[in-house]
């Protein structure tokens, strides 16, 4: 059978995608799959790579090179158009994080060619990438969160005398702000005075015309993984150990400034807690595949869920797939896991459109 690797992408987290493709690759068990790599470029180009039958040498062979506009010379890759993924006896493994890969967009793309794919389906993407939308749903579902605000750029454009007096008479400083349908922490700032939430504001919207406003508070970062479709299961909770006071892209991704604690030292109470707000906020979402539900943790023991990450990170830095190998699950058993469910999701909706006939 053959995976189809779907890695890169648009967003801002383009670099981190290619990370997390390295690491999978990595993990794939090659006597049972050939990987074709498929790149998507920053400006939107497919581009189809070789057919791996054994683990990458280097991180390298993932940035293909390819011929624009006639050129001649030795190329790793030529571009396609992306209904020319389509094959059978395939999935397709879309290994995008952020917007047009993480929030429903490649998702519906798939279910359109009728391609079978790892991960969650269109409405939970979308739902799980949007923050406003999130913790709408978590919400409506009791679970509690950080006060917040969504603000909306014309809104901001339009009254900002008006969104400074909502964020301050509803929240303190410092608060955070983030674009709405952004992850890895990009345009993500804080804010302790008016000046600062303004220049915030500014960055958030760079990246999205929706951002969400939550109140800062003392808190230790923990995190559960999810895997599943029908049956859920969760890790234990994990922690993100800081030596920074902002966990930013750079902490993440460049100076891996964290380290991550797996158990969390919590309470059982609390490891039950998150657990169970995890595998609800999942359910009520739709979640199939997989996920990575985030939690703030007071000194009080008081949990707020942050947000559910529909296609965590994969690098080698990562809490998703560390969390699973410390309950017993390891890295290469984990992606045949998901391969499987990405199938039996994949049969199911099949036959439900089979119904429908």
């Amino acid at each position: 059978m053959k995976i189809i690797l779907l890695y890169g992408g648009q967003s801002a987290e383009h670099d981190v995608s290619i990370l997390s493709a390295f690491s999978v690759l990595n993990a794939i068990y090659y006597n049972y799959y050939q990987v074709q790599l498929v790149f998507i470029s920053k400006d939107g180009q497919w581009i189809k790579g070789p057919l791996l039958t054994d683990k990458p040498t280097s991180p390298e062979e993932l940035h293909l090179t390819w011929a624009t506009a006639g050129e001649a010379g030795n190329f790793t890759g030529t571009i396609i158009q992306p209904g020319d993924i389509k094959e059978d006896n395939a999935i397709v493994f879309p290994l995008l994080h952020g917007p047009n890969g993480e929030d429903g967009t490649i998702q519906g793309f798939l279910e359109t060619i009728r391609m079978p794919y790892v991960g969650a389906g269109v409405l939970t993407s979308a739902c799980g990438m949007d923050k406003i939308m999130t913790k709408y749903i978590l919400h409506s579902a009791g679970i509690p969160q950080v006060p917040y605000v969504p603000v909306l750029k014309n809104q901001w454009k339009e009254n900002p005398k008006q969104i400074f007096e909502q964020c301050e008479g509803s929240l303190r400083y410092p608060m955070f702000v983030k674009p709405a349908n952004m992850g890895s922490s990009v345009g993500i700032s804080k804010a302790e005075n008016r000046v600062e939430l303004q220049n915030a504001l500014e960055e958030a919207y760079k990246y999205d015309n929706r951002a969400v406003i939550e109140q800062g508070i003392e808190a230790r970062e923990i995190e559960v993984a999810i895997l599943g479709n029908e049956d859920v299961r969760t890790t234990m909770a994990g922690e993100i150990v800081k030596d920074v006071a902002f966990y930013d892209y750079n902490s993440k991704y460049i100076d891996n400034n964290i380290v991550m604690q797996i158990p969390a030292q919590v309470p059982d109470e609390v490891q039950e807690k998150a657990q169970e707000y995890a595998k609800l906020a999942y359910t009520m979402l739709g979640g199939s595949g997989l996920s990575r539900c985030d939690f703030f943790l007071t000194n009080k023991n008081e949990l707020f869920l942050n947000e559910l990450n529909t296609m965590p990170g994969f690098t080698q830095f990562s809490m998703y797939p560390s969390l699973w190998s410390e309950t017993g699950l390891q890295y290469g058993d984990l992606i045949e896991e998901l391969i499987q469910l990405g199938l039996k999701r994949y049969e199911q909706r099949q036959s439900f459109l089979t119904e429908m006939k």
